[in-house]
């Protein structure tokens, strides 16, 4: 863990290809990782085999390609630099089932049914307790793998997985004192928003619940999308009193409205019935396509440049390649099982 004093402290992030990133994505991590690649080292994963855990089939292997496309697409629309983030798919390391294999060996199964994560994914999925995957169970096992193997230093994450992050650190701890030191034991990053409420005011926005919005939406995509929004059901006509707190036109104006005093303005003539729904919804959604006008730009320069995409998938790749050789060189030096093969081949 020399070299580790010595470089800057580094960063692992990533998501699983399984569609394309909406607006509770920037706000739960994105946001973060633009900010943060200026100032420490970025590692961002494309995590196609944790979408393996929920979603196995024929056709769902065929769509990591182009899920994997849009969801790079969706980082670099949002800021992300590949000159600054290294952006690597993770079946493409094959180091990543090594660390994994090693690291399964240090967990109690008890310890990964106590977190209520698990649970979740499997309830979200429709998989009962009877028919719990392996590989789901050990989701934050493969997930530590994936942190440790960058050995990465912070690990930006929302409150849902916190847990996860110290299943990593407990992991990092028990490789060390087992074998000697090699991971650093990496502290979560937490971002300063809770998960961003959906369109339909029913839990937090998602691909699956169908109350996102995306990224990659257009203009009109944006505004049919928020003038359904949910608002305060009692309040019939413009003239009653509204509730502001909790109601998801003015959640999403208090982040994305870049001019304050008039979501300022709007609250109060809500509460006081002095202003109807249409035109509390027509200036979210224009603040929200203002918002969102320098993703489209920036999208609009990769989409004209596929084989750029796919460059930078590769690059980042056979560089994370390089750091995942040189970690596995440490494990297996400090386990000892490096020994095994040179003994017998002399």
């Amino acid at each position: 863990m020399e070299e580790d004093v010595k470089r800057p402290k580094r960063i692992l992030t990533g998501d699983r290809p399984t569609g394309r990133l909406h607006l509770g994505h920037w706000v739960g991590s994105l946001e973060a990782r633009v900010r943060l690649q200026y100032e420490y080292e970025t590692i961002v994963l494309v995590a196609d085999l944790h979408m393996l855990t929920t979603k196995r089939s024929r056709q769902d292997i065929r769509q990591i390609l182009p899920n994997t496309r849009g969801l790079v697409l969706d980082y670099l629309a949002s800021g992300i630099d590949p000159d600054r983030s290294l952006i690597y798919l993770q079946s493409a390391v094959q180091e990543a089932h090594e660390l994994h294999t090693y690291l399964e060996n240090l967990l109690t199964v008890n310890r990964l049914l106590r977190l209520p994560s698990i649970k979740q994914m499997a309830q979200d999925a429709n998989i009962g307790d009877e028919s719990l995957p392996f590989g789901l169970l050990g989701y934050p096992v493969l997930q530590a793998a994936d942190i440790l193997l960058a050995r990465a230093h912070l690990v930006p994450v929302g409150k849902d997985n916190l847990a996860h992050v110290e299943i990593t650190r407990e992991l990092a701890r028990q490789f060390n004192l087992t074998y000697g030191p090699v991971f650093p034991e990496p502290e979560p990053l937490l971002s300063n928003t809770a998960a961003l409420v959906g369109t339909d005011n029913r839990g937090k926005m998602s691909k699956s619940a169908g109350n996102a919005i995306f990224l990659s939406d257009d203009e009109q995509t944006v505004a049919d999308k928020v003038k359904a929004m949910f608002t305060d059901p009692k309040r019939i006509h413009a003239d009653i009193p509204g509730t502001v707190e909790g109601n998801p036109v003015f959640v999403y104006h208090r982040i994305f409205n870049a001019d304050p005093s008039e979501v300022d303005d709007l609250e109060m003539r809500y509460r006081a019935g002095k202003v109807g729904d249409r035109e509390v919804k027509e200036k979210l959604a224009f603040a929200l396509n203002r918002f969102l006008t320098p993703f489209r730009e920036r999208m609009a320069v990769y989409r004209s440049k596929p084989a750029l995409v796919d460059e930078i998938i590769w690059n980042g790749t056979l560089k994370m390649r390089q750091i995942a050789a040189e970690t596995m060189r440490q494990v297996r030096a400090k386990m000892g099982i490096d020994r095994i093969w040179k003994d017998i081949y002399g």
